[in-house]
């Protein structure tokens, strides 16, 4: 990379992590979106995006636990399949017509998540209509999203997050507390998965995790002073729609 693109890269995944952290999400979509729209290669965009989905991830579950919403027993039936499966994922290397396709549908996936999120529900009513995970669904589930994470290098958090919210399985925080720590086996173990294959990582990934650490530190710290997270959420989901369909039609 030249200098002027390493700056240019650096600004575009601060203001990601920013933006993403002020609404309390990691960003591996995010990221994904900004290296695909600055044309960068499948081998460079899926270990950076992992490594960097780590380093925020680690924060956030780090942050959750503390705050006493984690679930042990929530968490380890996805985990148990999904850490090896992201692995393996993270091992295999996609045709790259084929990888982004994947990845464009996945950006698009992120970017409906974002325009459809509803509003959480009241303490109350979120308790009430929680339910047990059956055993079976929960390993089966994340299996496929551990596979799905390692293969594209997301976390796998913006699939089991809505899974756990739509089937009543968790409250918010316990799911956002959960998926936090999932992300962060997943990434860490596709990056794992992707090194075992490739034995290459960019030589800027330290430059590039200093600015994804800055900016999520600064959205964090305004993301508690109540910035207007819909209307952050919709400019998200726009870049992706935009990165999604550039993946998909060039």
């Amino acid at each position: 990379m030249t200098p002027e693109f390493l700056m240019l890269l650096c600004a575009a995944l601060f203001v990601v992590a920013l933006l993403y952290s002020s609404v309390g999400h990691a960003g591996a979509s995010g990221y994904i979106a900004v290296m695909s729209l600055l044309s960068l290669a499948p081998a460079v965009i899926k270990p950076t995006a992992l490594a960097l989905n780590i380093l925020v991830a680690l924060v956030a579950a780090w942050q959750f636990w503390r705050a006493g919403h984690f679930r042990w027993a929530l968490f380890w039936p996805f985990a148990v399949t999904a850490v090896p499966a992201a692995f393996v994922g993270g091992w295999i290397s996609l045709p790259t017509r084929v990888f982004t396709l994947l990845l464009g549908l996945v950006l698009l996936w992120s970017a409906w998540r974002f325009f459809s999120e509803p509003k959480a529900p009241q303490p109350e009513t979120a308790a009430s209509a929680e339910r047990s995970v059956p055993r079976a669904a929960a390993l089966a589930s994340g299996a496929g999203i551990g596979l799905l994470s390692g293969l594209t290098g997301t976390g796998g958090g913006i699939f089991l997050t809505p899974l756990l919210l739509m089937m009543g399985w968790a409250q918010p925080k316990n799911a956002a507390a959960v998926s936090a720590l999932f992300i962060l086996m997943n990434s860490s173990s596709g990056l794992l998965g992707n090194w075992a294959s490739t034995r290459n990582l960019p030589d800027e990934l330290p430059i590039l995790l200093a600015a994804v650490f800055v900016g999520g530190a600064i959205g964090s710290f305004m993301g508690s002073r109540r910035l207007p997270a819909q209307q952050i959420k919709r400019l998200l989901a726009l870049v992706l729609v935009i990165a999604g369909l550039k993946l998909l039609f060039t």
